[in-house]
């Protein structure tokens, strides 16, 4: 039986939301594309620094990019 992956951010739904890509992310924070695919995926997560530097190119608040509990 597998097991489901935890999911602890919301890039991906912002992401798409906002009607941007993982290469458009990565090129505005400075980043590499596929350090954006796992946070994605939630394979890897940001540094709490990215975390609002995400926030602030996607226009959102840093919470909206959280999975809430």
């Amino acid at each position: 039986m597998a097991t489901q992956k935890k999911r602890f951010n919301r890039i991906k739904i912002v992401l798409i939301e906002k009607e941007k890509t993982n290469i458009w992310l990565a090129e505005k924070i400075g980043v590499s594309k596929a350090a954006v695919s796992k946070w994605c995926t939630n394979d890897n997560q940001p540094m709490v620094e990215t975390l609002f530097k995400i926030a602030e190119v996607l226009e959102v608040d840093v919470c909206e990019l959280l999975v809430k509990k």
